[in-house]
């Protein structure tokens, strides 16, 4: 997911209440919330960003490791204020315990909602390199910056009003957002199994179905599959139901150049790493590898490498 959302699925917990186990508890939260992403500076490698992306920093050692180190930096922060005497005095009491078990639970949350969408996340590594994909909420999830940053918004109002429901907002947003997940996870469910029964009546056996949201319309899904030689497509819509294309294009993955390209090339090993769903295709005398998912104008770009 964004960092916006990560930050304010942090910022609902706080206001649900959690904050008040200590002092610095909100910061605390929406930080460690989005601190797995310090993997995003690896992006200045470029394609080769793809394998290194939501991997160790994503993983069970870092669940641990991220939070303490956080909580350290967030006790220390108090004290050095408190020694310069600059620390708010309407601050409550910092308690490292608390302070570190709010540091895991934003922490933790953030694998939980990267999962979500068709990227992927290796949420196993370095013991795995496995990839793990939800498929059920598009990357950047208008409703859910809707609903949270409301949440968010009315419960601050109520708290610096002074209001004993202050928490309920909050509280009541988070309820929303686990039916909404729920939601889009059963209808990733639904959409795959309808399309493999599809393809399984249509003598197509043995494939991989994706059903992966589009922008805003999470009642639609995208629908991409492939066996070991070609692959397709097709839509469903909540209101209309399921329709497959008929097309079906070859997947040229048995090219031998992309295997020698793999061995020689950094880049190109790095896509084939994290492509979940690769092809080759020709465009304008250029060979490149894309991946389904991704292969839309929007995304193709940063998603393909070229091959000799």
């Amino acid at each position: 997911m964004d960092n916006l959302t990560h930050s304010l699925v942090g910022a609902v917990l706080g206001q649900a209440g959690l904050k008040r186990l200590s002092g610095l508890g909100l910061p605390t939260l929406i930080i460690a919330a989005n601190i797995p992403d310090i993997d995003a500076g690896c992006t200045v490698y470029g394609i080769e960003s793809l394998a290194m992306r939501r991997g160790l920093t994503h993983g069970p050692i870092a669940m641990l490791v991220l939070p303490i180190l956080l909580t350290c930096a967030m006790v220390a922060w108090d004290r050095w204020q408190a020694k310069r005497g600059t620390r708010p005095v309407d601050r409550s009491e910092v308690k490292p315990l608390a302070l570190f078990l709010l540091a895991l639970i934003g922490t933790l949350s953030h694998p939980a909602f990267d999962w979500l969408n068709n990227y992927g996340i290796r949420l196993l590594e370095p013991f795995s390199h496995q990839w793990f994909y939800g498929d059920s909420i598009f990357i950047i999830d208008l409703w859910m910056w809707i609903g949270l940053g409301a949440a968010v918004w009315l419960s601050r109002k109520r708290e610096k009003a002074k209001q004993p429901s202050w928490r309920r907002p909050a509280r009541a947003a988070i309820a929303a957002v686990a039916v909404y997940l729920a939601f889009n996870i059963g209808l990733t469910w639904q959409v795959e199994s309808k399309a493999s029964k599809e393809l399984a009546d249509a003598g197509m056996t043995n494939t991989l179905v994706v059903a992966s949201p589009p922008p805003v319309m999470f009642w639609k899904r995208d629908v991409f599959w492939r066996d070991a030689q070609v692959m397709g497509g097709g839509h469903y819509d909540l209101f209309s139901g399921l329709t497959m294309d008929p097309k079906r294009t070859k997947l040229g993955m048995d090219d031998p150049r992309i295997a020698k390209a793999a061995a020689e090339r950094a880049d190109v090993a790095a896509f084939l790493f994290w492509s979940r769903m690769p092809f080759l295709v020709k465009e304008d005398g250029v060979w490149r590898i894309s991946d389904q998912r991704f292969d839309n104008p929007v995304t193709r770009d940063r998603f393909t490498v070229e091959i000799d």
